[in-house]
Parts: structure tokens; sequence; C-alpha cells
């Protein structure tokens, strides 16, 4: 290898002027004087975002605590930073927290199990006694995490467990599962009492009696077996976010068995209420049918009144119309047999009984000019009847006849007269 810096020929081109090794070591001097200035100058400040909380250990064994963005001085200590904020995983889901399954167990009343999966969120104090307990106790926010958070999330969940059976877990103390997790997490462990209840076993399905765990109340509120080393150390919990309630296969067959009961009553329970209420509805309906034909006879009947008055009303008025026609004709036959009364009466109906009279002679006259016989005998004795004068004379006793019967005077000559009876 050919050492370029090497002087034993000065007159070869490629070896360095003079001075020129003194120069390149004052260059290393200065960069190495720069970066060890940068160095001092990066452990003399600390920069704070807006998201952390530090705690700088000087090296003469002081603590401080900054919760404000900006820049602090560090002068050469120690800086551990937290976040103000973060969120905590006992999740199933790979995708919340760790790659592994780090859902929490539950143990119910009635033997069953189950893990409880989800996530909480969770902040730091900000008052500096607070800070530096957690501090000196944990020294970084993973610690807090896994030996605090943890810890009291999974006292939690093992006490809330015999709160209730598995069953009940699954559907009427669903709520209060996340509830009393939530609370014993944040205030501390219930102080609780044993008690005998009767369960259903999950496996075997007979129900058995079985030791329970009671909330011990005073005043209406729980009493508690201890604090919360959560609220203790200032740590502010939000609200728990369950994603799912993994449980046993024994227990999952009884909570699929019983939710198919209850859906099964709750079917029957809605088709009962249906049938009952087709029922109603067909009373009603019934009822409305009814009311309906009702009136609709009530209409037929109010025409068939209103027929029957109209026509009652027209039969009055044709009998007032007849009786008036009554009325008339009695009137104009009492005027006309009166004015023939009075007619007689001045003439003695003249015109009337020569008519008559007119009529019977001509009957007479047709009579005895149809007749083919001998008005008077062939063979007469003695003198005084002359031949041909007995048609005459029954002529003249028939007209006498007929004028006596019509009270005629037919001697009279004058104006005409009756012969009165």
């Amino acid at each position: 290898m050919v050492n370029i810096f090497s002087t034993s020929d000065p007159k070869d081109s490629r070896a360095p002027p003079p001075g020129f090794a003194p120069h390149l070591k004052s260059l290393g001097l200065r960069a190495l004087g720069t970066a060890l200035g940068l160095a001092a100058l990066f452990y003399s400040f600390v920069y704070l975002e807006s998201t952390e909380i530090v705690v700088v250990q000087y090296p003469w064994g002081e603590l401080k605590t900054h919760v404000e963005p900006g820049i602090y001085p560090r002068f050469l200590g120690t800086v551990r930073k937290y976040p103000l904020s973060s969120q905590f995983s006992f999740s199933a889901q790979p995708d919340q927290g760790a790659a592994a399954d780090e859902s929490l167990r539950l143990r119910f009343n009635d033997g069953g199990h189950a893990t409880v999966s989800g996530v909480i969120r969770w902040e730091m104090p900000t008052d500096n006694e607070h800070l530096l307990a957690l501090h000196r106790k944990f020294g970084s926010a993973k610690a807090i995490e896994q030996q605090l958070i943890r810890t009291t999330m999974e006292s939690a969940s093992y006490t809330t467990g015999p709160l209730m059976s598995s069953t009940e877990s699954s559907a009427e103390k669903r709520n209060l599962l996340l509830q009393y997790m939530q609370d014993q997490a944040k205030n501390g462990t219930y102080m609780t009492r044993t008690v005998a209840i009767k369960v259903i076993d999950p496996i075997s399905g007979v129900e058995k009696t079985a030791n329970a765990a009671e909330i011990v109340m005073d005043g209406g509120k729980p009493l508690r077996e201890q604090g919360s080393a959560i609220t203790d150390f200032g740590i502010k919990l939000l609200p728990i976010s369950i994603n799912q309630v993994k449980y046993d296969p024994e227990i999952e067959r009884q909570i699929q068995n019983r939710q198919k009961a209850i859906q099964d009553v709750q079917i029957a329970q809605a088709n009962a209420l249906k049938a009952e209420q087709e029922a109603i509805t067909a009373a009603k309906q019934g009822e409305a049918l009814a009311a309906k034909a009702k009136w609709e006879q009530e209409v037929i009947k109010a025409q068939k009144v209103t027929e029957a008055q109209q026509k009652l009303e027209v039969a009055q008025l044709e009998a007032q119309a007849a009786e008036q026609y009554k009325r008339k004709q009695i009137l104009e036959g009492e005027g006309e047999a009166q004015k023939k009364q009075l007619i007689m009466s001045a003439d003695g109906a003249l015109d009337k009984k020569l008519e008559a009279y007119v009529e019977i002679q001509k009957a007479y006259a047709s009579a005895i000019e149809h007749y083919q016989g001998n008005w008077v005998p062939s063979y007469v004795s003695g003198g005084g009847v002359q031949a041909g004068s007995g048609a005459q004379q029954m002529i003249d006793l028939l007209s006498i006849k007929a004028a006596k019967d019509l009270g005629l005077d037919m001697s009279i000559s004058g104006a005409g007269n009756t012969v009165k009876k």
C-alpha cells in the first residue's frame, strides 16, 4: 500500500504540501470540539412536546417536573418523558396493543369462565407530587401500564366475576359487568359477602347450589375492601371500552340455548300479543260492521219512513182532493136537481113529456105499421062499426093513455100546461 503522506521523496507530487498535516489535525480538533459542544448543548436542554410530561434528574440528585411545552435546562441530567395521555390495551385484537392476546380472565359464580377484551384510556397527573411519586415508583410509562394499570384491571375483573353468573353476564347484567369493572378500577374493590344461590350448571345443565358474592352496602353505597392505587397516584381513568367477551365453549352453548329459549318465549309472546290484537281488531271490525249494518238499516228505515210519509201525505192530499171532488159533484148534482126542479116547477117538464109522448107515438106507429093481422073482426053484425076504423081507435086509445100517464092535456091550445093529479 502506498503511503501518500510519505516524505521520503521530496519530488513526489503525491506528497502533501508542507504544513498540511498540522492543518488537518486542527480541523479534526475543531470537529471534535463542535461535536462535544453540540453534545453538551443537547445534554444541557430538553425540548418538551405538548403531548408529553418530563421528569429531569440532575447530577446532584434533584428531581424536576415540567408539564408545559417548551425548552427546559437539563444540565447533563437524566430525562424521563411520560405521555400526557395513553391507551392501555387488554385486548385480544392483534391491532390493539401487543400482537398477543392480552384479554382479562373472568370467573363467574356458576363456575363458568370468560375472557374480556377491550381498551381503557388513562391520563397522567400534572401536579408535581403525583408525578414524582409515579416516577420514583415505576420510572417509565410502560412500567405504569404493566405494573399499575394492568394489575388494577385484573383485580377489578377478578372481583367482578363472582357478582353474577355467566349467563347473567351475557344478558340482564351485561351492563353491570362493565360498570363494576370501571367502578372498582377507579375507586377500589368492593367488600363482599358470600351467599348461597341456585344456578344451572353450565356443563350438566342441572340446577345446583353455588356460592356467590354479594356487595356489602352502606347507605346505598358499596363498601370497599381497599382503595384504588390508580386514584392514589392521581391517574385519571376514562370509560372502559369492551370489544369482546369470549366464553368457554360450554358456557357459549348454554348462553346460545338460553338466548334461543328467550327468543322462543319472545316469539310466543309476540304471537300471543298478535293474536290478541287480531282478536281485538276482529271484534272492533265486527262492531264496525254491525254499526255499519245498523246504520244501513237505519238509512233504509229512514228512506221507508220518508216514502211512507210521502205516500201518506199524497194519500191525504188525494183524499182531500176526492173530498173536494165529492163535494163538487154533490153541489153540482144538487144544483142540477134544483135546476131541473125549478124547470119542472116552471113548465111541468113539458119538453120532456112531449119528447116522451113523441117517442111513444113513434113506437105505436111502428107497431101498427108492422102488424099483419086484422084490427077488427071479419064479420060484424049490426051497424055502427065502420070498416078500417079499428087501427085508428087503437091509436086514439093509446094516445089518450100516454097523455094521461104523462099528465098532458092535449085539449089546451095555449101555453104548455100539465094536468095536475
